[in-house]
């Protein structure tokens, strides 16, 4: 069953923010630009329009770098076909995964494009960040969902993995859009296989028993790339 909501809370957390505009955790942005967060964080709350999508199914098989995941009746394949080495290692794991994909809509970056244009770029930078964090709000309390269905059935879960990291190649994005619908949240690919709006999230979680290790899969620790952004 595809799981499809617009209810969510998103609560701004200034500190991410400050993060996404490059400040470092033990340094403190100037007085104007904390100005601009809390003013900013305060407004965008009515720019904010979350909305989710998320499906569990069941991992069939994994052959080499190929992960088979239970489609559904109406596809015309019914397997969903995701090709990762990464995410392969992953789902061996795992007995079941989740297929996600949030938004907080567009009137946000809209803004934030408008005021660019107008010349205010630190105002429209703050805004974008604001946005980024939001956007990945609603991912957390997606997975926080996922993580307490996944318990119900006695398994756990994994961390949330996004085509276009590692190397899963971001035309994976269309097998996650046929999975969860990507168009009943508003979210639409282009022939490039990027996101619009672009504060949106796809992406999936493994579940499966404890003892698989699932939780504590961190391909990071097994990659000597160091100026990856993505690194956990």
């Amino acid at each position: 069953m595809v799981v499809i909501s617009h209810e969510v809370d998103v609560e701004i957390d200034t500190k991410s923010v400050c993060n996404y505009l490059g400040y470092s955790a033990d340094s403190e942005p100037p007085a104007r630009i904390s100005s601009l967060i809390e003013e900013y964080a305060e407004e965008a709350y009515h720019l904010i329009v979350p909305s989710y999508s998320y499906v569990i199914r069941d991992s069939e098989r994994v052959h080499g770098s190929r992960v088979f995941v239970q489609g559904s009746a109406n596809l015309l394949s019914h397997l969903i076909v995701f090709e990762s080495e990464v995410i392969a290692r992953l789902l061996r794991q795992c007995c079941k995964v989740a297929v996600l994909l949030v938004t907080i809509g567009n009137h946000l970056e809209e803004t934030a494009s408008r005021l660019a244009e107008d010349g205010l770029i630190l105002q429209a930078s703050v805004l974008d960040a604001i946005g980024s964090d939001a956007v990945e709000k609603v991912a957390d309390f997606v997975q926080g969902m996922i993580r307490e269905t996944a318990r119900g059935a006695g398994f756990v879960i994994s961390r949330r993995f996004s085509p276009g990291y590692c190397d899963w190649d971001i035309s994976q994005q269309r097998g996650i859009f046929r999975a969860v619908n990507g168009d009943s949240v508003g979210v639409h690919l282009t022939d490039r296989c990027l996101m619009i709006p672009r504060k949106s999230i796809s992406g999936i979680v493994g579940i499966g028993p404890s003892e698989g290790n699932v939780e504590n899969y961190n391909p990071c620790k097994t990659c000597d790339k160091d100026d990856c952004c993505g690194r956990r």
